[in-house]
């Protein structure tokens, strides 16, 4: 066998297909309704499927995450571009800022799990989070040239602080309105 051949990953048959998909439909209600630590037995039960059948698909807890969570990171990216070209490039950071935050608070636990993922290039969630650094390194520019935003921010200043904003939410229960409040505050300190 050619070792420069790369094996394409052959797909999945009928039955296995809708155990994959039935996983990541229950696997995205629990997780909004529980959080990111909800048993992942627990998710398998309610999906039909046995525990082995779930770890088969997604070797551990991220791996699932990141596919449960895939179209909502594509929705992120379509705001993201949207954003580029709005004519007021300080307020396209602010709506991103609180559109990551919302995002990110929506699943218990994820800010956490989101902050690690930065620091590792290994995790499933870290190709997503590359994404976000890059979509809020190019909003952040725009700001930037337009002079709502300070020379000296960083893309890693502002996701930290959405990211922080989501934590908030997540254990103070705030509102969205308290983080486009809080966000107002922080963005106002960079001008």
């Amino acid at each position: 066998m050619n070792s420069d051949v790369s094996l394409a990953k052959r797909p999945l048959r009928a039955d296995a297909q809708r155990n994959y998909d039935r996983i990541l439909e229950v696997a995205l209600e629990v997780f909004t309704q529980s959080g990111i630590q909800a048993s992942l037995d627990d998710i398998a039960c309610q999906a039909g499927v046995g525990p082995g059948t779930l770890y088969r698909h997604f070797p551990n807890r991220e791996c699932l995450l990141a596919a449960a969570l895939d179209e909502s990171w594509r929705g992120l990216a379509r705001t993201s571009d949207d954003l580029m070209t709005a004519t007021d490039a300080g307020r396209a950071l602010r709506s991103w800022l609180i559109e990551i935050s919302h995002h990110m608070g929506v699943y218990g636990g994820l800010p956490d799990s989101v902050a690690k993922a930065f620091s590792d290039d290994q995790s499933p969630l870290a190709p997503r989070c590359s994404l976000l650094g890059k979509s809020t390194s190019g909003l952040l520019a725009r700001a930037q040239d337009a002079g709502a935003v300070r020379q000296d921010v960083t893309a890693d200043d502002l996701l930290t602080i959405a990211n922080s904003l989501a934590w908030a939410t997540d254990k103070n229960g705030s509102s969205q309105d308290d983080v486009a409040r809080l966000l107002d505050i922080f963005l106002a300190g960079l001008r």
